[in-house]
C-alpha cells in the first residue's frame, strides 16, 4: 500500500501501541465518555441488521464483537497496523465466517467503490488526512449508506491544554476536529447529525466509580441539555456523528 510519512508515523505509533498490552493511562478518563458508546451502539443496532458493514480503523477488533449482535450480512475490518489487525482476527476468530480482515490505509482503501451500506469508526478520522478520509469514505457509501463516528474536539482549551502537556500520550499528527472539519462532512454528506459528549462528566469524574452510578447518569443529562447551546457545545469532550451519502 501507498503510505505518506504521515501514514508512516500513524502505522508505528499503533503497532508499538498493541504490541504490547495497548493500555494507556488515559483510559481512566474514558469512563466519563461512556455514555457515547452506548448512544453510539444503539445507533448501530438500529443501522446494521443484514448490511455490508466497515469498521474503518478497527483496531483489535473489539468493537466487531458488539456488532455481530446486531446481525449484519458482513463485517470487513480496515486498520493500518498490523499488528492490530493480528489480535482482531484472534479475538474474533469464532466469528470468522461474517468477518473479513484487511490491512491497509484508511485514506486510500483499495476497497470497492460503492460497497457498504455502513461505515462506523471510533477516534479514527483525527488520525487521518481529514478530507481524504471523507473522501474515500463517501466513495466506499452506496448510495443512502449511513457513516456513524465517534470523535474527539479541539474546540475546549482545558482539554486541549492536557494534550500539550501530554504529547507522548497520542501520535504526533493526531488532530481532535474543529467546527471547520464538522462542516465539511455536513457539506459533503446529507442528513449531517451531531451530538454533543464529555463536560460535566469529565471535569466531576473523582465524584463517581463507573458511569453506573446516579451521579455519572445525572452528569450526563446536564451534559445532553447545555451541551445543545450553539457556544456551550464548544466544552465538549467527543461528539457522535451520522451522515448518509446522497
Amino acid at each position: 500500500m501507498n503510505l505518506t510519512k504521515i501514514n508512516l508515523r500513524e502505522k508505528e505509533f499503533h503497532n508499538k501501541l498493541h504490541s504490547g498490552s495497548g493500555i494507556r493511562k488515559e483510559s481512566y478518563f474514558y469512563k466519563a465518555l461512556s455514555n457515547i458508546y452506548s448512544d453510539f451502539f444503539q445507533i448501530l443496532s438500529d443501522l446494521a441488521p443484514n448490511k455490508e458493514v466497515l469498521d474503518y480503523g478497527c483496531g483489535t477488533g473489539s468493537f466487531i464483537k458488539r456488532v455481530l449482535d446486531f446481525r449484519p450480512k458482513k463485517i470487513v475490518g480496515l486498520d493500518i497496523s498490523k499488528n492490530s489487525i493480528e489480535k482482531a482476527k484472534k479475538n474474533n476468530i469464532e466469528n470468522k465466517q461474517f468477518i473479513e480482515f484487511k490491512v491497509g490505509n484508511c485514506e486510500n482503501s483499495k476497497l470497492s467503490s460503492n460497497q457498504f451500506d455502513l461505515i462506523y469508526g471510533s477516534a479514527i478520522l483525527h488520525h487521518l488526512e481529514f478530507t481524504k478520509s471523507l473522501d474515500e469514505l463517501h466513495r466506499l457509501l452506496k448510495i443512502n449508506g449511513t457513516l456513524v463516528f465517534i470523535e474527539p474536539m479541539a474546540t475546549n482549551p482545558l482539554i486541549n491544554f492536557y494534550r500539550f502537556l501530554t504529547p507522548k500520550s497520542r501520535s504526533h499528527d493526531e488532530h481532535p476536529l474543529t467546527n471547520k472539519d464538522l462542516n465539511y462532512i455536513k457539506s459533503r454528506f446529507g442528513n449531517f447529525k451531531i451530538r454533543y459528549y464529555g463536560f460535566f462528566t469529565l471535569i466531576f469524574i473523582l465524584f463517581y466509580k463507573n458511569p453506573e452510578s446516579k451521579i455519572f447518569k445525572f452528569l450526563a443529562q446536564i451534559d445532553y441539555f447545555f451541551l445543545n447551546n450553539n457556544f456551550l457545545k464548544n466544552l465538549a469532550w467527543a461528539v457522535i456523528i451520522t451522515a448518509k451519502k446522497n
